[in-house]
């Protein structure tokens, strides 16, 4: 069955390609709600910037490495990715990680 923990993992696949991290630990990822046993995934993310213009390409992509899950899970029939703006983006959502990696100290 699909898990938390494995949508997370698949989404740290999805680069943002302005900047050079996954999404994860660029905290653009709010929620992940894994419901139905497994098949159904939904998610909340944000992008860093409503302007952003890789934004298609980068939910495009989160869907995709998601949906790759079925592949081996065949009982993953669906994933949706709400892009939603509350709270905003900001620097401090990133995890230490991305921050050490992007000089933010």
């Amino acid at each position: 069955m699909v898990s938390e923990e494995m949508v997370r993992a698949a989404l740290k696949n999805v680069i943002d390609p302005e900047i050079g991290l996954d999404i994860v630990n660029l905290g653009l990822v709010y929620r992940i709600d894994v419901v139905e046993e497994g098949a159904k995934v939904d998610i909340d993310m944000t992008l860093t910037t409503p302007a952003c213009p890789a934004g298609p390409q980068i939910l495009d992509q989160a869907r995709r490495e998601v949906m790759a899950l079925a592949d081996v899970y065949k009982n993953l029939e669906d994933v949706k990715i709400n892009l939603v703006w509350t709270p905003f983006w900001n620097p401090s959502l990133m995890s230490e990680e991305a921050r050490d990696e992007l000089g933010f100290f």
